[in-house]
């Protein structure tokens, strides 16, 4: 499965602690991270991470991108949950095309859970049955 995984500054560390808990099941996955998020999570775990551009500078655009073609199975979004946090547009349309393309999204540490046990039990294996782009469906072409 593809994940794509963005955290804010507040939420950095708790996204790495996450990874290195759930290491052996993100390890069987392809993930992409914005990239501060890729760097200590990288460090943190031993993780491969396809490094994007960082938050502020279109790496949320390129998630949204990625799942508009598909190419993203699940979304890991640790937001910044301070009331007076401010979202900019890239935020609003990348939960928008979550809701559009039907990919689960985890905006916290609770979700996430239940969506990486969730992943390792198969319960998402639906998704490669609807995303041509997928690592498993790649490889069943060769």
């Amino acid at each position: 499965m593809e994940i794509a995984i963005i955290a804010h500054d507040l939420k950095k560390e708790l996204m790495t602690q996450f990874c290195i808990a759930y290491c052996g099941i993100l390890s069987k996955h392809n993930i992409c991270a914005t990239a501060v998020t890729a760097k200590y999570i990288s460090e943190a775990t031993g993780l491969q991470i396809d490094r994007l551009m960082s938050g502020d500078q279109g790496g949320e655009e390129q998630i949204a991108s990625r799942i508009a073609y598909n190419e993203i199975d699940i979304l890991l979004y640790f937001r910044d949950t301070r009331p007076n946090a401010k979202y900019n547009p890239a935020e609003r349309e990348l939960l928008r095309m979550c809701d559009t393309y039907n990919i689960p999204i985890a905006t916290n540490i609770a979700t996430a859970e239940v969506l990486v046990t969730a992943l390792e039990r198969g319960d998402l294996d639906w998704r490669d049955i609807v995303n041509p782009h997928s690592e498993y469906n790649r490889a069943k072409k060769m």
